[in-house]
């Protein structure tokens, strides 16, 4: 049974600016943190190393709540819950802004997760709510784009704020817009259909739980925790993984969406966008290293430097999302990351005496090359599952991307430990090893048997 959650005759524009503020506010919130962890930790008197679990549990929540997420916009409508999730947003953020303590940061940081999960599982369906079916890769690629510029400005906005105010003002900053962006959400959001099912509560703790085992397990390799804890977050990440699938074999609607990936299109969709948001991982926590340590810039200049990644990143999108909508994603996400991978391959032959230009130019190469893998596969994930799966299939593509960004931050840690002094130079090796594998698979997609199943 399906049902509306709003009323009707609202301006398609006007709702998908709205949406387009909250995902900001979210992106923009993550790169705030990561900047400002030493003012942070200076501020809670708290060491570095402690200080990094306020990431950690952010990501944590995410993650788990991701999926759930996604399916109770099916169920009560993407409108509702995108719409809970900047309440809780905001509620997280001004939470954070009054911690007095690491431990109750780390709290209000959850429930900023939460928010945050909310509106990233249900921003694609809104999306394809809000555009027609033939102008849908230019939205996604609206989303993509503001997506982009949040996490470029996060730095330099994170620095302005801190010069002229303490660190709570980070996260109070991020208040006033979470709401703007739920005020003009309830007025000019259009509704969206409720396919009315129970939800099941027991699924969803097996499958936030699976994932947030698997992420804590992902980040032990990151920060060198012991084998032991690591094994046993595996196996019980495997074990809830198992009892999942035992529980919602049959169901026409699961929460980790395995109907959908007997759609070759969308698991192989799915598979490239793991493969590309490893090599963004691996590569934004390798390259500021590279350039200091190897190259010899201060840490403002490294900033500065891996800039024309995600510059040329946002530009590309205003070319390869209309790209998108007359071209195969296949065949855009297969020749982009082929681009990449060439781009990874130079970057790991520069020498001590390489200058910014012989720098900037190759980053640049690897902006356009992932700026026509980027929305094109948004759009062949979204569009190869049927609209009332738009949660689970939001749901996949926001999991993929976080996971592939978490499995990157391993590999780096696990290339300097197994490679030591040349350890940076395998992770960009390693890296267009990774291309190259997402861009076969993202070819595979433009073969007229997994075409006739899109």
């Amino acid at each position: 049974m399906m049902g509306h959650d709003g009323d009707g005759g609202r301006g398609r524009l006007p709702g998908l600016l709205a949406v387009l503020l909250g995902v900001a506010v979210i992106t923009l919130d993550i790169s705030l943190t990561s900047t400002a962890l030493p003012a942070i930790a200076n501020g809670l008197g708290a060491s570095a190393g402690s200080t990094i679990w306020i990431i950690n549990v952010y990501y944590l929540a995410v993650v788990a709540a991701l999926l759930p997420m996604g399916a109770l916009g099916e169920i009560h409508g993407h409108r509702r819950v995108f719409l809970v999730g900047l309440l809780t947003f905001a509620a997280g953020a001004l939470a954070c802004g009054l911690a007095w303590s690491l431990p109750s940061l780390a709290v209000a940081r959850a429930v900023l997760g939460l928010g945050s999960a909310a509106v990233s599982a249900t921003t694609p369906g809104l999306i394809r709510t809000v555009y027609p079916p033939e102008r849908l890769g230019r939205g996604l690629g609206l989303y993509a784009l503001v997506v982009g510029v949040a996490f470029t400005v996060g730095p330099t906005t994170a620095s302005a704020i801190l010069s002229v105010l303490d660190w709570p003002w980070l996260f109070l900053s991020n208040l006033p817009i979470a709401l703007l962006a739920f005020v003009l959400s309830v007025r000019n959001l259009p509704p969206t259909e409720r396919h009315r099912r129970p939800f099941d509560g027991m699924a969803a703790a097996l499958c936030a739980g699976m994932f947030a085992l698997l992420l804590f397990a992902i980040a032990g390799a990151a920060h060198g925790t012991g084998w032991l804890p690591m094994a046993l977050a595996g196996l019980a990440a495997a074990g809830c993984g198992y009892a999942l699938w035992r529980r919602e074999a049959g169901s026409p609607t699961p929460i980790l969406a395995i109907d959908l990936f007997q759609n070759p299109v969308f698991a192989l969709s799915a598979a490239t966008s793991i493969c590309a948001f490893a090599i963004q991982g691996l590569v934004f926590v390798a390259l500021p290293i590279l350039f200091q340590t190897e190259l010899g810039y201060s840490q403002v200049e490294a900033g500065f430097l891996i800039t024309p990644w995600p510059v040329t990143l946002a530009v590309m999108t205003l070319v390869a999302a209309p790209m998108a909508d007359r071209v195969s994603p296949g065949l855009l996400g297969g020749a982009g990351l082929l681009l990449v991978a060439f781009g990874l391959a130079m970057l790991a032959t520069l020498t001590p005496a390489a200058g910014v230009a012989d720098i900037a130019w190759r980053l640049v190469l690897c902006g356009i090359g992932f700026g026509f893998f980027q929305s094109p596969n948004m759009k062949a994930i979204m569009t190869s599952a049927p609209r009332h799966r738009s949660g689970g299939a939001g749901g996949i593509l926001a999991t993929s991307r976080l996971l592939g960004q978490s499995v990157g931050a391993a590999l780096v840690a696990l290339c300097l430990h197994a490679f030591a002094a040349n350890g940076l130079v395998a992770v960009l090796w390693l890296g267009a090893g990774l291309a190259l594998c997402g861009s076969a698979t993202s070819f595979l997609r433009t073969l007229p048997a997994v075409r006739g199943h899109g």
